[in-house]
């Protein structure tokens, strides 16, 4: 099963042009700015997509998140973003990638009498197996 939510807390501050700058205490290298509370919390959640799947690409560990009330603000203000990687997947992943595979002959006929799309038969496949949902 993938783990598809994640919980991370986030420390807004108010900008002195105005709007909002972000930061994540867990992942130090993660910042981000948004002129209004909507937009910072939208930047937030794709700086941490970037930041997570860049990491998750590379084979390294997620960081744990803390717990909201281990956190210091100094001036700013806790906000817990949540973050779907899965989806952050499909935005932003999405292109096809081209497989082989093979399969027994006799179940190739029965397919393809029925024609089936054999590319949308092992995406739902694929998706029902790692346990994620359409």
């Amino acid at each position: 099963m993938i783990m598809n939510k994640l919980f991370y807390p986030a420390v807004f501050h108010k900008a002195e042009e105005g709007g909002f700058w972000v930061e994540f205490p867990d992942i130090p290298e993660c910042f981000t700015q948004g002129e209004d509370m909507q937009k910072a919390y939208e930047m937030a959640v794709e700086a941490l997509g970037l930041s997570l799947s860049t990491m998750e690409d590379a084979k390294e560990t997620l960081p744990k998140a803390s717990a909201p009330e281990e956190i210091e603000t100094g001036t700013g203000f806790l906000v817990v973003i949540e973050f779907d990687m899965m989806e952050y997947r499909r935005k932003h992943c999405s292109r096809a990638v081209k497989k082989t595979l093979s399969i027994p002959e006799w179940l190739n006929e029965a397919a393809v009498r029925e024609n089936l799309n054999f590319s949308k038969v092992l995406q739902e496949a694929l998706m029902v197996r790692l346990g994620i949902s359409h």
